[in-house]
């Protein structure tokens, strides 16, 4: 891997889960007061924390983080978004202020939101939800080159990683939801796709934030025109979210990584986080391990993203937003595999011979 030595360090501190403690937890759930199988994939969901925490029964998470990375695109010039770029800034404002999707999902569930600036175009006010890690003022415009640099897209994986380490040391966060803005992103996140699933254009392209047919037959050619004159390599995860990638791509991939190097899970959220998914792989394999998908996105991408790396989603919203708002909705059933793994009796403890 041609990568920056502090994103190689960071990939080299990913481990295996712990497949003993995921087989403890596969028998200890055959061993409860149900049927064997009967709580379906919640005792999927308990075995997965149990491996990745090491140890069965695994801890319910108690404080899950709502993690937004925040980015501006370049191949907004070729019209694929009826949005300009000023909403990506005026969004990032009302996550800080409490008042989109994202926040009041998060109410719901116990978690904290946070938002990371890795390249929003716009000067943003401080605020405590936000975490200013800015790398450029937006990407390129990868409809006619690279969108960043190798050296951009490792910063704004460290950035990631970073706020990883940061909500987990101070906060104490025991389970990750990735979250992203950015007017734009769903081009970008078609071409990371595209290119890490050898799909065409055609494939990957859906409406994104919204657009009639001519829309999206004119955001399919700036995603075909991109790939060709890109040509991205799918075994390089850093050159290809340099190439076609955005730069909240990149920190929701440093994300991935960073939690999966604290054996901290993720649950993951829609297209664009799949996209940053694809790429943790190319970076690290291990590292999807340690997450879940949340839900399935409407954007086509987005199952042909969870399909190449196995990854079955809890629900089915039909949803296309963004924000970790998929990723809110999944909290409790992780919580709730972890719940029924560690606290229902066992046939022994509740006296009945088997």
């Amino acid at each position: 891997m041609n990568a920056p030595d502090d994103v190689r360090r960071l990939v080299a501190a990913i481990e295996p889960l712990d497949d003993d403690a995921a087989t403890a937890a596969r028998a200890r759930n055959d061993q409860l007061v149900k049927p064997p199988g009967s709580l379906g994939r919640l005792e999927e969901i308990g075995a997965w924390l149990a491996a990745v925490h090491g140890r069965c029964p695994p801890p319910i998470p108690s404080k899950p983080a709502a993690i937004v990375c925040a980015g501006d695109h370049g191949v907004l010039a070729q019209g694929v978004s009826a949005w300009p770029v000023e909403v990506t800034a005026i969004m990032v404002g009302e996550f800080c202020a409490g008042r989109a999707a994202v926040n009041a999902l998060s109410a719901t569930v116990g978690a904290s939101v946070t938002v990371l600036d890795v390249g929003v175009a716009s000067a943003l006010p401080s605020h405590p939800k936000l975490r200013a890690a800015r790398v450029r003022a937006g990407t390129a415009d990868l409809h006619d080159g690279p969108a960043l640099t190798i050296e951009e897209a490792a910063s704004a994986i460290m950035a990631g990683a970073r706020l990883v380490d940061e909500l987990v040391d101070g906060a104490g966060a025991d389970l990750v939801l990735t979250g992203d803005m950015g007017i734009g992103n769903t081009t970008a996140a078609a071409c990371l796709i595209a290119a890490f699933c050898s799909r065409s254009a055609d494939d990957v392209t859906g409406p994104g934030a919204g657009g009639d047919e001519s829309a999206v037959a004119r955001k399919t050619g700036v995603v075909a025109r991109a790939l060709e004159r890109n040509a991205p390599d799918p075994s390089d995860g850093l050159g290809t979210l340099a190439a076609v990638g955005g730069l909240e791509h990149a920190a929701i991939a440093g994300l991935i990584l960073g939690a999966a190097a604290r054996r901290v899970p993720v649950i993951l959220d829609g297209v664009s986080t799949v996209a940053a998914a694809l790429a943790a792989h190319a970076l690290c394999p291990l590292a999807l391990d340690y997450a879940i998908a949340g839900h399935r996105s409407t954007e086509p991408a987005a199952t042909i993203g969870l399909d190449a790396v196995g990854l079955d989603p809890l629900l089915e919203m039909g949803m296309r937003l963004g924000e970790a708002t998929g990723a809110l909705l999944a909290v409790p059933i992780v919580q709730a595999g972890a719940a029924a793994l560690g606290q229902m009796a066992t046939f022994d403890e509740a006296g009945i011979a088997v």
